[in-house]
């Protein structure tokens, strides 16, 4: 047999008996003593020392059942030969006994109040057994009974049968009780729970069923006793407790090096990120570069074909002009010949002078109109050249802007990224922020807590004081009894004003000085009854004595709490020290990398000035490389996302480039036809002003005729 420690995750042997095949074993009511069968005997022993105090001997069969009296100075035993004995601990010997051969008793139980006994056995008769004989035989239906046992409170007994069916008896008994099916086979054993609020029943069935006990009577008179608390305290073994400690120096190590390497991998993170963000500028450095070296190209592109359009605008527009001019100067010469003609034959044809008048005013209005027609058509003309080259202007202004855009979007994009990495370590520091406020919060607590405990020493001394001074005054003699109230009375108005002056300084005192307040009218009345009364007075002053002893070892114990508190409060200081270390050196990287950024963006934002000029561009490019990259990245690696999106912007401006020259070229080739057409309308016109010259002629000599 074992005596076994129940520790916080254990069970651990304490103690082996030399006690075999032992089947039943009893715990007595307070805890210091058990009681273990062995065989036909009997052994009880001490839980603390494990000490044999007494072995009963006494039966001639095996024990099948051990129970202790409500004060564990008796053992009521039973067993296989019939006999119920009733033992005293104390002399190892039996006060009571009761014997029926032809029974096999198999549970016996002792009463909660009284001397009585309840057993079960063979003969299917629960007995009450009282002072060696049997006062009462009840029988349960014919069932044989294997176990009984009873409540706490003593006011139900409750009884096991072989059918696996539990009796509940109203005591004292009656001979009613009440029948509950549980168990398939029989019931092996029975216990109440210390408050009497269940029973547990176990049978050869392999089952073990709680059963919640419910009686009016017996929860009324539950609440009227009053029952321990269950402790809070566990047993730990001191490996147990030296593993404990090692484990948390482990874990407190592991924390340590946790944070070094989370500091070191920052480190590297703030390393490669600063890397990738000096890859990602001279990335887009060298894209804006080759951007701007194309939009060049494209600038000079344009401004090549603006120039050729424009000379070949100019060139047809002189070309225009001097036919134009030179048509002029002829209709002119043709017109001054006619005039004069004109004026030599105005006498000859005097007659047909009005008829050709209105004839030549017609044909000056003709002219005029057709003069009139072709200015007006060769406007039209210039003002569609004007519009398609202010298409071509218009595409030009979208190229320019895309481009921008494209130059938007890096730019944009690298901002991003830089605002996620600022998001990121803000938060981190803004919860390095929260935890220091918390750990700070919990210092002030303490600090609090230590503050109030100081002041309530402070009044317990003073309190103190006053007791002794109360004492001393009390050893007095009784003929010095008038000088002690004339002093009193001055101890009464000086602690009226400390009581004044307490209740200003802290709420928290205003019982105490209520409580003493009530002790100074006790002590008024006591000093007016003392002429009177010297017994009552002895009587206080050992009362006094006494609370100085209870306040003396209340002292101690708030000595102790302070110390400890102190240790705890020394800790919290040195955990707050290493954070608020650990906080700054954040705060000094996080200004350095912010320190870092805007000089950055500021130089950055200089370089931007020269975006219209190649030249200084480049060497402010270079002398921001320079500055801030100090070691050349490796294997810079381009997204494949970007080299699609650079190749389709590149496709796409050449497509338009394309599409500017083939319009162009139609431009042009529309332009040439328009020429020509307008080349065959003045050779036509020409030829209808010869033929009408011709008619002029012909009608003057048929005139002259």
């Amino acid at each position: 047999m074992r005596l076994m420690n129940l520790v916080m995750d254990d069970i651990r042997p304490f103690k082996e008996f030399a006690v075999k095949t032992c089947k039943e074993c009893r715990f007595s009511h307070g805890g210091h003593m058990f009681a273990a069968v062995n065989g036909n005997t009997v052994n009880v022993f001490a839980t603390y020392t494990c000490d044999n105090i007494a072995n009963l001997r006494g039966h001639n069969g095996k024990v099948r059942s051990v129970c202790w009296s409500a004060d564990d100075s008796r053992v009521v035993t039973c067993g296989m030969d019939g006999a119920v004995y009733e033992w005293s601990v104390r002399d190892a010997k039996r006060i009571g006994d009761y014997v029926l051969k032809s029974c096999n008793y198999t549970c016996a139980v002792s009463a909660v109040e009284g001397r009585g006994t309840y057993a079960v056995g063979s003969d299917r008769k629960l007995k009450e057994i009282v002072d060696s004989n049997v006062v009462k035989e009840l029988d349960a239906g014919g069932a044989l009974l294997t176990q009984v046992v009873m409540s706490n409170s003593g006011r139900i007994l409750f009884t096991g049968s072989e059918s696996g069916s539990v009796q509940a008896w109203k005591y004292p008994l009656t001979g009613e009780f009440t029948d509950y099916p549980c168990h398939s086979q029989p019931v092996t054993h029975m216990a109440v729970t210390s408050d009497d609020s269940s029973l547990i029943t176990v049978g050869d069935d392999g089952l073990v069923i709680l059963l919640d006990i419910r009686d009016k009577e017996l929860r009324g008179a539950k609440r009227d006793r009053e029952l321990l608390p269950f402790a809070e305290e566990i047993l730990v073994t001191r490996s147990d407790l030296e593993e404990k400690t090692n484990l948390t120096n482990d874990l407190r190590q592991k924390v340590d090096e946790l944070n070094m390497q989370n500091d070191y991998q920052l480190k590297l993170k703030d390393m490669t990120h600063s890397e990738k963000l000096k890859e990602l500028q001279d990335k887009m450095s060298q894209e804006m570069e080759a951007e701007k070296a194309r939009f060049e190209a494209l600038q000079a592109d344009k401004t090549d074909t603006e120039l050729e359009y424009e000379e070949r605008l100019k060139t047809t527009e002189e070309r225009h002009t001097q036919q134009l001019q030179q048509m002029e100067a002829t209709f002119n010469q043709k017109i001054m010949a006619e005039v004069e003609r004109y004026q030599q034959l105005v006498e000859e044809k005097e007659l047909l002078n009005e008829r050709w008048d209105e004839q030549n005013s017609l044909l000056v209005e003709s002219h005029e109109r057709l003069v009139q027609e072709l200015t007006d058509e060769y406007e039209y003309k210039l003002q569609e050249e004007q519009l398609a080259l202010q298409r071509v202007r218009d595409e030009k202004e979208d190229l320019v802007r895309q481009l921008e855009e494209t130059k938007k979007q890096v730019e944009e994009d690298a901002d991003l990224e830089i605002e996620e990495l600022k998001d990121k370590y803000e938060v981190k520091l803004a919860a390095e922020r929260e935890q220091h406020l918390r750990l700070k919060g919990e210092s002030g607590i303490l600090r609090k807590k230590f503050a109030d405990q100081l002041k309530e020493m402070e009044d317990s001394k003073d309190d103190n004081k006053t007791l002794l001074g109360k004492q001393t005054e009390l050893y007095h003699t009784i003929a010095m009894l008038e000088k002690e109230i004339t002093g009193l009375k001055k101890e009464i108005r000086e602690r009226d004003e400390t009581i004044g002056d307490k209740e200003k300084r802290i709420y928290d005192l205003k019982k105490k000085n209520q409580e003493l307040e009530k002790f100074k009218f006790v002590l008024d009345y006591k000093i007016k009854e003392l002429k009177r009364q010297m017994e009552p007075r002895e009587e206080e002053m050992q009362n006094l004595k006494r609370q100085i002893k209870e306040m003396n070892a209340e002292l101690e114990r708030y000595h102790k709490d302070n110390a400890e508190l102190e240790l705890t409060l020394a800790e919290r200081r040195l955990r707050l020290e290493g954070q608020q270390k650990e906080i700054l050196q954040q705060r000094q990287r996080l200004k350095e990398s912010h320190a870092a950024t805007e000089l950055y963006h500021k130089e950055l934002h200089a370089v931007m000035q020269y975006i219209t000029e190649p030249k200084p561009l480049k060497e402010a490019v270079k002398a921001l490389y320079q500055r801030h990259v100090t070691t050349p990245p490796h294997g810079l690696q381009v997204d494949t996302d970007m080299q699609k999106e650079y190749i389709r912007q590149r496709e796409y401006l050449e497509k338009t480039v394309d599409a500017l020259k083939t319009k162009l070229d139609k431009d042009l080739a529309l332009h040439h036809t328009d020429s020509l057409r307008i080349l065959q309308d003045n050779v036509a016109l020409i030829k209808e002003i010869n033929e009408l010259r011709r008619e002029i002629k012909a009608l003057k000599q048929v005139g002259l005729h």
